[in-house]
């Protein structure tokens, strides 16, 4: 049997990485991450596998993130009980990580369940619950960066930093199959590092490769000139501008490293006096956990001592409970909130908008990627009305963005990293971005005479990797149409048609007028329900 690269997922859109590799002798995973991003995307999370779970003799995970191992519980439940290969960071971090999603899962679709009761509809299960993802954690096996390890019968790993995330990894794989002495050596990038990194090394790899799995998250974007100081200063303007006697400033972001880095920033501003000494939420109990990992790890950490000092300033609170969260609302000074989860998905940041966004003396400012059809990405697309929990909020509070956080390299950095990989003899496949991102990238890596072409797979695509070049083997119909990864869907259109009619009726200028807004509006369903 040939060697098979399968893409389920991270195809043409940012999130639910995952990658099966597939010989006669073995079945490997790299990466079992969850879907974000639009509903249509996230209902993928709930499907079967299109896999035999039973089937994969291992799992290598490149890090923590949910959308590289927020499904590893549903796989374990499905039937995988293989090793779990991870660095110690990564397995450190999905030690509260994987429990904290199946926790957010059962408490959100319990109120889900209750609305659908109340609204005469089927209930619906949780993809797994907080004891399932404590029961995977079982399967969990940390290796080094730098070593080799036999994962699987013709199968061994490498990992090496990505310089992404506490315990980030790039996975080196080599793979003997069909008998040949010469192993098919491959190269799994997870999520690159940028250049400016506080807390994380410069991302490492190895050269001299077969085939490349490159993200490209941000690889139509050119951050020139960024540097930490900058990104301080740009940092300090924004939390002057955001300064309301009785206001907020709110950063979504995930609970996993931005927050601390944005910790430690915030307090060099404060001690260096370019900051007024500002009271800072983290609420958000993963952070808080996290956090206690971080600094366990703090040697590890370039700067890890600031971040010690930072996590135990005395302008920094955390939260844990939900009275403690709620405690927040009755503040009546300038204050900062930093809450996940960072594209306002779930979790705590969505109350607060609710409570917030309608007020003009509020300010929310977005410190990373914000996915397609999230509420992040429609708020940074500038909204002026957006639903929350079933109710209408009207958005008054400053929308602003500072990209200088994200921890995913720029497309001048990911050319550099792909370019210190050579020689890439059989081809390089481009995943874990949207259309104008991978396409950027393809063109910026169009050199025939130093690389193969690019090539930008579709979900669900499968590639035979036993020649001298991947070829393309013909697909199943896929889960998700290129048509709709990484994109709005038809629930963003609704809501959308939901407040459009609300703004609609409400200018109508008297009962007269709203009967008439109505009575057109039904005739155009009528109309459009003719065959």
């Amino acid at each position: 049997m040939s060697l098979r690269l399968h893409f389920y997922g991270a195809a043409r859109t940012v999130t639910g990485s995952c990658y099966l590799l597939e010989t006669e002798e073995a079945r490997v995973l790299i990466d079992c991450g969850m879907f974000q991003g639009s509903k249509t995307e996230r209902e993928l999370n709930y499907q079967h596998f299109p896999f035999r779970a039973a089937g994969i003799d291992a799992l290598c995970l490149t890090h923590a993130h949910i959308d590289h191992s927020g499904l590893v519980p549903k796989l374990v439940k499905a039937g995988f009980d293989g090793p779990i290969y991870a660095t110690g960071g990564t397995a450190d971090l999905a030690s509260i990580m994987l429990p904290d999603s199946g926790y957010i899962q059962e408490m959100e679709v319990g109120q889900l369940n209750r609305r659908n009761s109340r609204r005469g509809r089927d209930t619906v299960s949780p993809i797994y619950t907080e004891e399932d993802a404590v029961a995977s954690l079982r399967q969990f096996r940390p290796v080094a960066y730098g070593r080799w390890q036999d994962i699987a019968p013709g199968f061994r790993a490498r990992y090496w930093n990505a310089g992404h995330l506490l315990g980030s990894a790039s996975v080196e794989m080599e793979v003997t199959h069909g008998g040949g002495e010469k192993p098919t050596h491959l190269l799994f990038s997870g999520d690159i590092g940028p250049d400016h990194k506080l807390l994380q090394p410069d991302p490492e790899g190895p050269r001299d490769l077969d085939y490349v799995v490159l993200e490209s998250t941000y690889g139509d974007t050119d951050r020139a000139g960024t540097t930490i100081e900058r990104r301080r200063r740009m940092l300090r303007d924004e939390v002057r501008a955001a300064m309301h006697p009785s206001g907020v400033l709110l950063i979504p972001s995930f609970a996993v490293e931005r927050t601390q880095e944005l910790l430690v920033d915030l307090m060099e501003l404060m001690e260096a006096g370019e900051l007024p000494d500002i009271p800072i939420f983290i609420d958000s109990p993963l952070a808080s956990k996290a956090s206690a990992i971080f600094k366990r790890h703090a040697g590890e950490l370039r700067n890890g001592s600031d971040l010690v000092q930072a996590l135990e300033s005395r302008w920094v609170r955390f939260t844990e409970t939900v009275e403690q969260s709620k405690a927040i609302d009755r503040i009546h000074s300038f204050h900062i909130i930093i809450a996940a989860s960072g594209m306002c998905e779930a979790g705590r940041i969505r109350h607060h908008l609710k409570a917030w966004l309608w007020r003009d003396e509020a300010t929310v400012l977005f410190v990373g990627f914000q996915a397609q059809g999230t509420l992040g990405r429609i708020l940074q697309d500038g909204a002026s009305k957006v639903r929350i929990h079933g109710e209408e909020i009207k958005v008054r509070a400053r929308i602003r963005t500072l990209d200088l956080y994200s921890g995913h390299a720029d497309g001048p950095e990911l050319k550099t990293w792909l370019a210190e990989r050579l020689p890439v003899r059989r081809g390089v496949f481009l995943v874990h971005g949207e259309d104008p991102a991978l396409k950027a990238l393809q063109s910026s890596l169009a050199d025939p005479e130093r690389t193969p072409d690019a090539i930008i797979p579709e979900i669900d695509d499968v590639y035979d990797l036993s020649g001298e070049q991947a070829v393309r083997i013909d697909p199943h119909e896929p889960r998700l149409p290129s048509s709709s990864a990484g994109h709005r869907d038809w629930h963003n259109d609704y809501a959308e048609l939901l407040l459009a009619i609300n703004d609609a009726v409400e200018a109508a200028a008297d009962r007269k007028a709203k009967g008439v807004v109505i009575r057109r509006l039904r005739d155009a369903l009528k109309n459009g329900s003719r065959p």
